[in-house]
């Protein structure tokens, strides 16, 4: 049993052991110790945090896991949901989120860095490189994914054009090609700012058309940023704008023009001081022309006029109007007159619900009041009607929000 160097208590060995003397100095061990074999009480006792200390070693020494969702591979990821890099087994050093497009996605960090989570949702029909590291690891995490492209898309058509300059009552108008049911979603993609700043509503005057306006006329010279961040918003069940853009135009001189069709004369009022008057023919009796703040939408050099397309069946069909000059989506105009008598103007109401100027036929006589208040004006640019009998105009037949009270304008905002 190998028990022959067991010393005794004077420090010397015995040659020789009996089978007596083995048999009583086992004998003498306690059973404990007898069953845990050579080792001391003391010896056995330390065993288990041996193996503890050999398991916390092992788990100091697992591999971070790190987990991307959408997984990578993926071709057709939502994009309604944001980009999530999860951690186990470590800490997040660094996440990064780059769209084919050039765009990137920033996030956060949660507190134990464990997961990062983007800030946005990461845009439909575009490929994702996520690269992550985490802290200690040589080696960097990368994942890539593809989101569908949605099935159903809408645009918004803006007034006035890019780039433009336009006249102080132009609001900025937007027109959808899909219905809005979630107007609210929208509209907080939009936004409209002006330098000088001044606050800007948007108005809902259907759920296809938002405008935006300032509580008074634009200043002259301000420069307008329209802001359109609608790509991957959803206007209603499954549909999804795509735009994603900024645009500015500026705001030229003041020019309002005011109609007394009492007086039958109008007055153009350029930057506050009186720069034209001219005489003018409103409707008659049967054919009154709209009141209140009407704003220039179109202007045509010559245009054909067919009373068919306003409801007046075949009273009238000109194929060459000059000078004419929108101010109705329903067919209200100022426009330059050659087929009615000079003596007409400034005495007489004799249309079918326009401004008539008198003019020449061809648009080419610069002389004609109809020619130079065409030459003066601008897109945008304010024209009143007062005294013609009529109700005021509807505030979305055109660009004629203007009628509506600040208040009312406010109320008609779905944020």
């Amino acid at each position: 049993m190998g028990v022959q160097h067991i010393s005794n208590r004077s420090g010397r060995q015995s040659g020789k052991w009996s089978r007596r003397g083995i048999l009583a100095a086992l004998g003498a061990v306690p059973a404990g110790a007898a069953l845990a074999g050579c080792s001391s009480s003391a010896e056995a006792s330390a065993a288990p945090a041996d193996k503890g200390a050999t398991a916390s070693a092992k788990s100091a020494t697992r591999k971070a896991t790190i987990t991307v969702t959408p997984a990578s591979g993926t071709a057709k990821a939502g994009f309604t949901s944001p980009v999530e890099v999860m951690v186990t087994d470590g800490t997040l050093a660094s996440v990064t989120v780059t769209g084919n497009d050039g765009s990137t996605l920033a996030g956060t960090f949660d507190t134990a860095r464990t997961k990062w989570t983007s800030a946005r949702n990461p845009y439909s029909g575009t490929k994702y490189t996520v690269t992550a590291k985490a802290r200690g690891a040589a080696e960097e995490t990368v994942a890539t994914f593809t989101t569908k492209s949605p099935g159903e898309t809408f645009v918004g058509y803006f007034t006035p054009e890019a780039g433009s300059t336009s006249g102080v009552g132009m609001p900025v108008s937007i027109n959808f090609t899909h219905a809005v049911a979630d107007r609210a979603a929208v509209q907080k993609a939009i936004t409209v700012t002006a330098e000088p700043e001044v606050e800007i509503v948007g108005h809902w005057f259907s759920d296809t058309r938002l405008d935006f306006r300032p509580e008074t006329y634009w200043a002259s010279g301000t420069k307008i940023t329209l802001s359109l961040r609608l790509k991957d918003v959803e206007g209603t069940a499954g549909v999804y704008g795509v735009q994603s853009k900024d645009v500015t135009f500026h705001i030229g001189r003041e020019q309002i023009s005011t109609v007394d069709l009492a007086t039958k004369r109008m007055v153009v009022k350029r930057d506050g001081a009186t720069h034209a008057t001219y005489p003018v023919s409103g409707g008659d009796a049967q054919h009154t022309t709209w009141s209140g703040i009407m704003v220039i939408s179109e202007r045509f050099k010559q245009t054909r006029m067919e009373s068919s397309t306003v409801g007046l069946g075949d009273e009238y069909d000109i194929p060459d109007v000059p000078h004419a000059q929108r101010l109705t989506t329903s067919g209200t105009f100022v426009h330059g007159n050659y087929w009615a008598s000079t003596a007409v103007f400034g005495h007489e109401n004799t249309s079918h619900g326009c401004v008539g100027l008198h003019d020449a036929k061809g648009a080419g006589d610069s002389s004609v009041d109809g020619y130079t208040f065409y030459e003066s004006s601008m897109l945008g640019d304010v024209v009143i009607v007062r005294n013609s009998g009529e109700k005021t105009v509807d505030p979305s037949n055109g660009l004629n929000g203007w009628n509506l009270s600040w208040a009312d304008w406010k109320a008609g905002s779905a944020v």
